[in-house]
């Protein structure tokens, strides 16, 4: 799942950049809390959440508006300054992720709606909490922002084509209903929140501090609305699923690294694109899924929601502490 505020947003000179950064790090920190009481929640009294399921692309919609109020002109720049290094990265976050999925739920035989589930979740762009567990993983952060802001723009075609394609086979995948709903729920939100920064830049900048807990109670909701609508199928699917986002997750921040150490890069680079690859966007693949497949298929995203952000924070307790030996 995604916390809208990045560790690089605010300027550095801006009077809000240090209590930016203390919220962003305290979100990232809460949140995996927050997810798991939001889950516990929808488990026990799916009725009392059910009136949320209706809501969840609008709460969709406010996270990746705030993604929006975090971008700026500079994160566009960086990507004409290391064109090839941005391209291999969504690359990489658009064939690793999918890829791993296919093979886990071939490997321990989904039924069909879990195994699109899971591989909606790799076909996902990558999350925003990705850009602050790089930045504490003392990774290369300016590439982290701009491979997530590519992979989040080009997610309205290439999530529901790789859908599609690997999922096709369990469940029908609609193309166009998907792409539409990106479009709502993902793009214009995000364009959206972009053109109120450069409007109203001081303003957004004052408020930086609280965008990251906005974002933190919309994906909680989305995960209570998403467990309550599975509620009954939970106890039977729940260790399956689990052991699925285990897998995916692992083998995403694994095989992400080693790609970037095949490809010689930095080891603030590797750091970047192993969290970039194993971090998913799993709100927009829960809206995804509860839209147009079923409560259950949202249930893998549900999970891994949680999961990610606990292993991108142990992930980044270990990299914060080994030095950087290659500058």
């Amino acid at each position: 799942m995604s916390t809208t505020q990045r560790a690089d947003a605010p300027s550095p000179t801006s009077p809000s950049a240090p209590a930016a950064d203390r919220a962003a790090r305290l979100a990232v920190t809460v949140f995996p809390i927050l997810v798991i009481v939001a889950g516990v929640i929808g488990f026990a009294f799916p009725g009392a959440v059910a009136p949320l399921g209706a809501a969840v692309p609008w709460l969709l919609g406010v996270v990746m508006f705030g993604m929006g109020l975090t971008l700026t002109l500079p994160d566009f720049s960086r990507i004409l300054k290391r064109p090839w290094m941005v391209a291999i990265g969504v690359v990489l976050q658009y064939l690793i992720m999918p890829l791993t999925a296919w093979v886990i739920v071939l490997m321990l035989q989904l039924p069909a709606e879990l195994a699109a589930g899971v591989i909606l979740v790799g076909c996902a762009p990558g999350g925003t909490a990705s850009n602050v567990v790089t930045y504490l993983s003392r990774g290369d952060t300016a590439l982290s922002v701009t491979v997530t802001t590519c992979s989040t723009l080009l997610a309205p075609i290439l999530t529901p084509l790789l859908t599609l394609w690997l999922a096709g086979q369990f469940l029908e995948v609609p193309f166009a209903s998907m792409f539409v709903s990106i479009l709502q729920t993902v793009l214009l939100p995000v364009i959206a929140g972009l053109v109120v920064r450069l409007l109203l830049r001081r303003w957004v900048e004052r408020a930086q501090p609280i965008l990251p807990w906005l974002s933190t109670i919309a994906i909680a909701l989305i995960v209570a609305a998403v467990v309550g609508g599975s509620a009954d199928k939970i106890v039977e699917a729940g260790l399956l699923v689990f052991v699925a986002v285990f897998l995916h997750n692992g083998f995403g921040l694994l095989l992400g690294y080693l790609a970037a150490w095949g490809l010689r890069m930095t080891q603030r680079e590797r750091r970047a694109i192993a969290v970039e690859v194993g971090m998913q966007n799993s709100g927009l693949a829960a809206s995804l899924a509860a839209a147009h497949f079923s409560p259950l298929a949202a249930l893998p995203a549900a999970v891994f929601s949680v999961w990610h952000n606990l292993s991108g924070a142990l992930f980044a307790l270990w990299m914060g502490r080994r030095p950087v030996t290659d500058e």
